[in-house]
């Protein structure tokens, strides 16, 4: 099997848990690191954490691995396949379209950009490139959100009447230069609701319009935000995102689906027993062992890659949209109003 050689640009926490995550998927190989600060180039990211998954201090074995601080050198370089771009939101445009110019894949980072214009920028570049453009929405791969998305589209249970997701969590603990500057993150509702907003429309569409109260606490952005979302089909689903909570509160990611004979409840608090089913008058724990979303989320680019398919779990055009709602949410909340989804795509 050919290996597909991987650089990584950017190397904060989303850059250790992809390490961690390639090394569970056959096929893929780093061999260079970049960033321009010069900060985690020794590949000892022991010090670098984040609000999930494993948090255990992390060594890559540099053997073999290129540091630099210069991301030409990433591009000129025929070796490596694969650019995954794990920098702050500000850097996504200016990296990726780089990247696509020189002939590499790309896996870049959520959001795809703070503002949809920009996002329309990057998907652009991606459809004319030769190279597999895959943004990194890695909740669609989360296995007990993936177990949902099958079920709603199944209708095992009938169909969805009501679904609530939460994803809240104290300040981030990392990167506040880049997160407390909320015109270039978008504070909570660009850089972590972004998930279940992204998660809404892959499992429901395209919402009609959305209204959302929140506020900004420290970015300037909206750092707490609630959304409900109006379709169609009458579902009521709505979402919460915050960073916004007190210091010590942690993280936690939940969802309560309803449908019309049972109800999932998934709250990561409960860990192996995460996700409970009520239906026939019985309640039982769903364990979903798949890996998680993110060692899924690299197999599948890696795969993708390795037989010339586009992706197709998430595409750039869903990225997009998730950008063009997010700000639709922004709108609500600065008006008070409801807003209408101008889903223009790419």
């Amino acid at each position: 099997m050919k290996m597909i050689n991987i650089g990584i640009v950017g190397l904060g926490f989303m850059a250790a848990t992809h390490l961690r995550a390639y090394r569970q998927v056959e096929g893929a190989r780093i061999t260079a690191l970049c960033n321009p600060s010069g900060r985690n180039l020794d590949g000892d990211f022991s010090n670098v954490t984040g609000n999930v998954g494993s948090n255990e201090p992390f060594q890559l074995d540099m053997t073999n691995v290129r540091a630099t601080k210069v991301y030409d050198e990433l591009l000129n370089d025929p070796s490596i396949d694969v650019i995954d771009v794990c920098t702050p939101t500000a850097w996504h445009r200016d990296l990726s379209i780089a990247a696509l110019r020189a002939g590499k894949h790309v896996l870049c980072e959520k959001p795809l950009a703070r503002s949809s214009n920009v996002a329309r920028e990057i998907a652009h570049a991606a459809k004319k490139a030769k190279g597999i453009f895959m943004p990194a929405m890695c909740v669609r791969f989360w296995p007990e959100w993936a177990w949902l998305k099958r079920t709603i589209e199944q209708q095992t249970y009938g169909k969805v009447l009501a679904a609530r997701f939460r994803r809240v969590a104290e300040p981030p603990g990392w990167g506040l230069n880049n997160f407390f500057n909320g015109a270039e993150s978008g504070g909570a509702l660009f850089d972590l609701h972004v998930h279940d907003t992204d998660f809404v429309q892959y499992c429901f569409g395209k919402p009609q319009r959305v209204y959302s109260t929140g506020y900004a606490k420290f970015s300037g952005a909206i750092d707490h935000v609630v959304t409900q979302y109006h379709f169609k089909s009458g579902a009521l689903v709505y979402a919460e995102g915050s960073w916004a909570m007190a210091v010590g509160f942690g993280f936690n990611m939940a969802y309560t689906v309803n449908f019309e004979n049972a109800t999932a409840d998934y709250d990561i608090a409960r860990g192996k027993e995460a996700l409970r089913l009520s239906a026939n008058r019985e309640q039982k724990v769903i364990f979903c062992d798949e890996p998680d979303g993110y060692i899924q989320e690299l197999r599948h680019l890696i795969e993708a890659i390795r037989t010339g398919n586009k992706p197709t779990v998430v595409t750039v055009d869903d990225a997009v949209r998730s950008i063009e709602i997010c700000e639709a949410e922004e709108q609500s909340v600065k008006t008070g109003k409801a807003v209408e989804v101008v889903a223009t795509g790419s």
